[in-house]
């Protein structure tokens, strides 16, 4: 199994870091059904955005297992240094360093994957993280800014040389967005570049994906993302058809309303109701995307309360269910 310094995973499907999604509910759901690590949302390395209650929120690892792992974001060396000094101050154990976000909020701060035009600071920032803490640093990169300047291989030796101790790698560039073909010919470059172990990710949603990625890579593990919005049970999909060559049988409904309704429960504790209410219809949105019923989603947005949604999400449950019976 992967190790990330200290760390050995116990298997290595990973949970990748997305803003406004692996929140502390999502991320300890993930842990439950089978995911090897988490990786918090990208927390901003500006000390002035550190105050905000979204950032606040985002620092609580209260009741999370070990390793914790954060993600910072930025553009300056000396307030990544300090970001990471913060963090792991805050019980972090893993740093991961993020220069793959293609969020144009992001880069047009000179951060995230736009970082990866310039190998100077780049260079500058993995050192000033590295040696300011003594828990591991990992990072997070693209194949390139854009497909004419695929620097991935280099920037991971780099990264190497500094003391980085793993690399997850998205397998498009930066202008490349979430649209074309995932380059894992790329990620196979950056993984025989280097000795420290590689995360493949980008476009891995089902067991049979993961194991074909890897093999054809030859990464030591696989990052999970958009694939898992909706559907947290994929990562012990993946862990068991690795262990086993089976495909496990997707869950029943009535499994994936208990999934749902305890991911819901734990969402309106933590950001308490007026605020879990609303966190909580994109959730829904992405559980039951591949259901029939828009009118369903549509209504349950005007929802305001709780009680309302629990309420919604039971009825809508026996109603698919009362169907499936009618069927049989």
């Amino acid at each position: 199994m992967p190790s990330i310094g200290p760390f050995t995973l116990p298997n290595p499907v990973v949970l990748a870091p997305m803003a406004g999604v692996t929140d502390r509910p999502f991320r300890q759901l993930c842990r439950e059904l089978g995911a090897g690590l988490v990786v918090g949302e990208m927390v901003a390395g500006n000390i002035d955005l550190r105050n905000t209650r979204k950032s606040k929120l985002r620092l609580d690892h209260t009741g999370e297992p070990e390793p914790i792992a954060v993600q910072i974001v930025g553009g300056d060396p000396q307030a990544m240094a300090e970001s990471a000094v913060f963090n792991v101050n805050n019980g972090a154990q893993i740093i991961d360093i993020n220069m793959g976000c293609p969020a144009k909020k992001v880069c047009n701060k000179a951060a995230g994957s736009a970082l990866m035009r310039d190998e100077g600071l780049v260079k500058e920032i993995l050192q000033a993280v590295v040696e300011s803490v003594a828990v591991p640093v990992s990072l997070k990169i693209r194949t390139g800014w854009s497909p004419d300047t695929r620097n991935a291989p280099r920037i991971a030796q780099m990264a190497e040389d500094l003391g980085i101790v793993s690399l997850a790698v998205h397998g498009r560039t930066r202008a490349c967005g979430y649209g074309n073909t995932v380059e894992y010919d790329t990620i196979s470059n950056v993984k025989s570049s280097v000795s420290i172990p590689v995360f493949a990710n980008g476009d891995i949603t089902g067991p049979e994906k993961a194991i074909e990625v890897m093999k054809y890579t030859g990464a030591d593990g696989i990052l999970i993302g958009r694939a898992a919005q909706g559907r947290p049970w994929i990562f012990r999909e993946i862990v068991h058809y690795m262990n086993t060559g089976e495909l496990l049988a997707p869950p029943p409904l009535e499994e994936v309303e208990s999934i749902l309704v305890r991911h819901l429960q734990s969402l309106y504790e933590f950001y308490g109701e007026y605020l879990g209410v609303r966190i909580a219809r994109k959730h829904v949105s992405w559980y039951l995307k591949n259901q029939p019923g828009n009118d369903f989603r549509k209504q349950f947005n005007q929802l305001e309360n709780p009680e309302a949604q629990q309420a919604a999400v039971a009825k809508h449950f026996r109603d698919e269910a009362t169907k499936k019976e009618v069927a049989a």
